[in-house]
């Protein structure tokens, strides 16, 4: 796989970040009405309401992950696996406007007080999580928390994403790349070129701004349109595997 001015963050880069999405998503919260978290958010069959219970969610499960980290403890993601994460969406998302902000503002909070407390030494600590460490998790909160708010409808969409996650996630994606082509990402804003695949397969060159790259291979709606050749001659996208 090809890969051309990837950068290198460093944990407190990566903490930084979050922090900043912490507060954007923060700031946004006192502006939901009950109509605003009853209102389609971008994934299907989810309510604003859906993915905001969601990211409280997923903020306390890896905020946990690093405090038990910590202690030199392993415990799972979520208690119940994916059936109570999901049980524990639905019933969070049923709950007024009010208590969303509050549920969410809370879990912010638990969530920056929890990472504000890993130091330089711990960031290789184990976790439960993917059989990882506390860089896994860290990784894994950014993902969610960007790709969450911009899933919200709340103003930020995934053209807003920094160029240093959307490496990450043409990194951390790369299991999504079809097998049966050479599958060639290449950014117009940039100079920027990854290859996924098999160099002898039909090759496939999608080109679009690094963000909308992103966006696709998040599954995600890309904010301007992106160009696909196959074999040098305009083409449809090509279908995406699931997420690893």
């Amino acid at each position: 796989m090809a890969v051309t001015k990837e950068p290198t963050l460093s944990a407190e880069t990566v903490r930084e970040a979050i922090e900043a999405g912490q507060e954007r998503l923060r700031a946004l919260l006192p502006g939901l009405t009950e109509a605003a978290v009853r209102a389609p958010s971008a994934l299907p069959g989810w309510s604003r309401a859906h993915v905001l219970a969601h990211i409280e969610g997923i903020a306390r499960a890896t905020a946990r992950q690093a405090r038990y980290a910590l202690r030199g403890e392993l415990v799972e993601l979520y208690d119940g696996g994916r059936p109570e994460r999901a049980a524990g969406i639905e019933a969070g998302a049923v709950r007024d406007a009010a208590a969303l902000r509050d549920a969410v503002g809370a879990a912010l909070d638990e969530s920056a007080a929890a990472w504000a407390a890993v130091g330089p030494a711990d960031w290789s600590r184990p976790v439960r999580y993917r059989d990882g460490d506390l860089r896994t998790v860290q990784w894994a909160w950014w993902r969610e928390l960007e790709i969450h708010t911009a899933d919200a409808r709340l103003g930020l969409g995934p053209q807003d994403w920094s160029h240093g996650l959307c490496h990450h996630l043409l990194s951390h994606l790369a299991p999504r790349a079809p097998k049966d082509v050479h599958l060639v990402l290449a950014a117009t804003d940039e100079a920027f070129r990854r290859e996924y695949g098999a160099t002898g397969a039909p090759e496939v060159t999608v080109r679009g701004h690094l963000t909308d790259l992103a966006a696709w291979l998040a599954g995600r709606d890309p904010h301007r349109a992106l160009e696909c050749r196959r074999s040098d001659r305009p083409a449809a996208l090509p279908e995406l595997l699931d997420w690893p």
